[in-house]
């Protein structure tokens, strides 16, 4: 059995430029923390053997998510594309817009569409290729949403557009 998969779909390259700053700022972090294991690794393969040394096997593996993650950062950030002007049509739904909608049961929601990279349920950004976003992108006021899984369809209605900061 393999261990090769294939490659997940390609996420959208659009980003805000408050996520590019916290993803630089991350690979910087990265690369200090690098350092640290890179030096805990040292210290810990000079005890000896290997093989049964806990810290060794520990750091190792934390140095490869370390660099895998630097790698990562380092081929997505030239390939994003900064978004830091607003739409001209600010009625309609786009890329960095706070949506507010109200749900069948009359709960409001608000939601900020941002890139894949800036992804955070807990506030409340989706990303741009999730079914929700794709569903509300060039919506308007009033325009109604549905959303469908494999358990049942979910029904929006959009009413506040906004792209400043709330």
């Amino acid at each position: 059995m393999s261990r090769w998969r294939p490659p997940g779909p390609k996420s959208s390259p659009y980003i805000t430029p408050e996520g590019y700053q916290s993803l630089e700022t991350e690979l910087r972090d990265l690369w200090t923390k690098r350092k640290e294991v890179t030096q805990a690794l040292s210290a810990a393969a000079a005890e000896g053997d290997r093989s049964e040394n806990a810290e060794y096997i520990y750091r190792k593996k934390e140095l490869r998510g370390i660099d895998r993650r630097i790698h990562y950062l380092q081929k997505r950030l030239p390939a994003l594309n900064i978004v830091s002007q607003p739409p001209d049509d600010q009625d309609r739904i786009f890329f960095s817009a706070w949506v507010t909608l109200e749900n069948e049961a009359g709960e409001e929601i608000t939601y900020r569409i941002v890139g894949a990279d800036e992804l955070n349920p807990k506030k409340q950004y989706i990303s741009l290729d999730s079914p929700l976003a794709r569903a509300l992108l060039k919506k308007t006021f009033d325009d109604e949403v549905a959303i469908k899984n494999e358990l049942k369809e979910t029904r929006y209605t959009v009413i506040d557009i906004n792209y400043s900061k709330n």
